[in-house]
C-alpha cells in the first residue's frame, strides 16, 4: 500500500506508520526511566530489541531530541536527558509562570462556546481512584493533568507558545516517578477554577487562577527531590 503525495512522489505509508510507532515506543520507554535519565542509548541495541532497522530508530531519536528528551553530544551519539536540579525546576516554572498564565489569557479571551465545554470537561475529570496509589494511577493523573493544560495551549491560538509549553513538559514529565500525586483533589479544585475563570471570558480572572495552581504545584512538587537519584555523568 502506498501514500500519494504532492508532485508524483510516492512513499510507502507503512514505513511513516513504523516511523511513528516507534517514536512513541522509545518516547515510553524514556518518560517510564526504562532508558533511564543521563544515559547513552545504544542505538543498535534498541533496533534489535523493537525489531526494526537502526534508521527509524535514529529519525525517533531526533524527535526526541527536538523534544526535549534526549541529547545528542559530537562523537558520542545520544544520551537521555538529565533529570532536572532543584534549581533548574525553579526556571522550568517560572518559565510556566510566564507562558501558561499568557496562555490561559488568551484562551479566556478566543474559547469558543465548544473549548470553552471542553475545558470545563477536562477540569472536571478524574482517575477514578485516589492519584498516587500506584505506578499506573500516578500516571493517569499526570496523563489528565497535561491534556488540560495542552488544550489551554491549544485554545490561546498561538502555535510558537503551544509549542513552548509541551516542551517544558517533556521536562517536568521525567520527574513523574518521583513527584507523588496525592493531593489530586487539590488539583482538579484548581484546574476547575481556572476554566471557570474561561467559560466567563475572563483573562485577568483567568490568568491570576492559572499561576495560582502553578505556585502550588511547584510547593507539592518540591519534596520529590529528596528521592531522586544524584545526577552524575553519562552510563
Amino acid at each position: 500500500m502506498t501514500e500519494i503525495l504532492p508532485r508524483g512522489r510516492v512513499r510507502p505509508a507503512r514505513r511513516l506508520t513504523l516511523t511513528e510507532d516507534v517514536y512513541e515506543t522509545i518516547k515510553g520507554l524514556v518518560m517510564d526511566h526504562a532508558l533511564p535519565p543521563n544515559e547513552r542509548v545504544n542505538i543498535d541495541a534498541l533496533a534489535r530489541e523493537l525489531d526494526v532497522s537502526p534508521t527509524p530508530v535514529r529519525e525517533a531519536l531526533a524527535r526526541l531530541e527536538s523534544d526535549g528528551l534526549v541529547r545528542k553530544r559530537p562523537l558520542s551519539g545520544y544520551t537521555t536527558t538529565p533529570l532536572l536540579s532543584r534549581a533548574e525546576f525553579d526556571d522550568l516554572f517560572d518559565m510556566r509562570l510566564l507562558l501558561e498564565g499568557a496562555a490561559a489569557a488568551r484562551a479566556a479571551a478566543n474559547a469558543s462556546a465548544a473549548h470553552r465545554r471542553q475545558i470545563s470537561t477536562k477540569a472536571n475529570a478524574t482517575v477514578g481512584v485516589e492519584a498516587g496509589d500506584g505506578y499506573r494511577r500516578h500516571a493517569a493523573f499526570t496523563a489528565l493533568d497535561a491534556t488540560f493544560h495542552d488544550l489551554i495551549a491549544e485554545v490561546a491560538g498561538s502555535v510558537l507558545l503551544r509549542e513552548a509549553i509541551t516542551r517544558l513538559h517533556s521536562h517536568l514529565h521525567l520527574h513523574r516517578l518521583y513527584f507523588p500525586a496525592a493531593k489530586a483533589a487539590d488539583t482538579t479544585v484548581e484546574h476547575q477554577r481556572i476554566a471557570a475563570a474561561i467559560t466567563l471570558g475572563d483573562p485577568e480572572a483567568a490568568t491570576a487562577a492559572m499561576r495560582d495552581h502553578l505556585t502550588a504545584a511547584r510547593q507539592r512538587h518540591l519534596p520529590a527531590f529528596d528521592q531522586m537519584p544524584p545526577a552524575g555523568p553519562p552510563a
